[in-house]
């Protein structure tokens, strides 16, 4: 187990995670934020609420309702789900539920086509996304309880929407950027768009380590269209909304730059023949694009980008003909174990890199022990520090993910497991 120190720096990064900041309040007439996982959106209309995302959990999608209910007792017509990640529409049926106890007819539920597609696969691989869960929001073990709430949308669309005519017309476009099933709302008399999971308060969130494939230059296409769209005011899926048609079409546009500069510098080293891991050491990100405050590598950062455009144009190889056919990581480790003959210096060489604040390099010495099986005092003693060394590097990361996977990892090598890999 992990020594006192070790679990109080633990305590520390899970009690201090990177948060995104929230937004409530109404934008416009008749265009609202109550609340939600983001900023679930509002917006009266002609034939009744149109409803972009329902909450998490049911005490906080009676709270949506609620601040809702002081604004406006107009019924809820339609619910669209901004995209198909869990938790943000989670407390659907509370929102169902409300319209049938108002004797309301039920409301239109409505995603993207690949939403659909997305929850099939989520519904295949639950016990994975529980455990993907557990990691990246550092939640107990065993605390994802089953089933996962899915619940499918009534109606899809593959482009664009039209739901309401009259004062306050909307419409809904396909927009593939986090996900390949995510939508906006656009108001054109209003020029108000709601940008939802395309339009986030940090750097794009390309190349999440637990999550399938995303296309940077697909999302980059999708700023260029929202920006076309010329809004005056936006909504991101976190934070408060962006005012001004020329701080949107910077924001939007740059973003877009730094996006499609990723993928231009990054193919051109793989051209060369570099690996990603010398490609991310070796790329010097122009202050212009990367040095801005909608570009804080609050959630993603952008080496995840570089690593997904490798994975995209590479495969899994990494090159190291050791790791081609490798052996059972147990057997690796025991191996690697045996051919050592002075573990303390082990031990004592990655506590000196440590103290010397390199700690990365530390973690890859201490490696040569702490991912063999077994109870040695020196493999549990390595294994104690490698939970340590991932506690100093949560404090340190700014990406919430990046902070979140240090002390999962931390918590569950404390635990003695040699490295976080199975679903247990």
């Amino acid at each position: 187990m992990a020594d006192h120190t070790s679990l109080q720096k633990t305590a520390a990064a899970a009690a201090n995670p990177v948060t995104l900041p929230s937004f409530t309040g109404t934008l416009a007439e008749g265009v609202h934020v109550v609340g939600g996982m983001g900023n679930a959106l509002s917006v009266e209309t002609d034939v009744g609420i149109i409803q972009v995302d329902t909450g998490n959990t049911d005490q906080q999608a009676r709270g949506m309702l609620s601040r809702l209910r002081e604004i406006t007792d107009t019924p809820v017509h339609a619910i669209a789900y901004s995209h198909g990640h869990l938790g943000y529409n989670n407390a659907v049926k509370t929102w169902l539920r409300s319209a049938s106890e108002r004797g309301e007819p039920a409301p239109r539920v409505i995603a993207h086509d690949n939403l659909v597609r997305r929850w099939r696969r989520y519904g295949e691989t639950e016990a994975l996304q529980r455990y993907f869960i557990e990691l990246q929001f550092r939640v107990p073990r065993g605390r994802v309880e089953p089933p996962l709430k899915m619940h499918m949308p009534s109606e899809t669309f593959s482009d664009a929407l039209t739901l309401s005519a009259g004062a306050r017309p909307i419409q809904l476009f396909w927009a593939p950027s986090e996900t390949d099933d995510a939508i906006v709302l656009w108001m054109p008399k209003q020029r108000l768009l709601y940008g939802g999971a395309a339009i986030t308060p940090s750097i794009p969130n390309v190349g999440t380590p637990l999550r399938s494939l995303r296309d940077p230059v697909r999302w980059a296409n999708t700023l260029d269209r929202l920006a076309a769209l010329d809004p005056e005011i936006v909504v991101m899926e976190f934070g408060p909304p962006i005012e001004g048609r020329e701080k949107i079409q910077r924001i939007l546009l740059s973003t877009s730059s730094a996006l499609r500069w990723l993928r231009r510098e990054v193919v051109e080293r793989l051209n060369r023949g570099m690996g990603v891991v010398e490609t991310i050491h070796d790329l010097d990100y122009p202050d212009e694009l990367f040095d801005q405050p909608w570009m804080s590598p609050l959630y993603g950062c952008s080496e995840y980008i570089v690593r997904d455009i490798f994975r995209a144009e590479t495969g899994w190889w990494d090159r190291n003909p050791t790791n081609l056919h490798p052996a059972h990581p147990d057997a690796a480790g025991e191996a690697v174990l045996s051919a050592i003959a002075n573990r303390g210096a082990v031990l004592g060489r990655a506590r000196e890199l440590a103290a010397g604040g390199q700690t990365q390099l530390a973690l890859h010495v201490v490696d040569l022990l702490a991912l063999a099986p077994g109870d040695d005092d020196e493999v549990i003693e390595a294994r104690a520090l490698k939970a340590e060394l991932c506690d100093t590097l949560a404090l340190g990361a700014s990406s919430f993910v990046s902070q979140s996977l240090y002390v999962s990892s931390a918590r569950i090598i404390a635990e003695g497991v040699s490295q976080p890999t199975g679903v247990r």
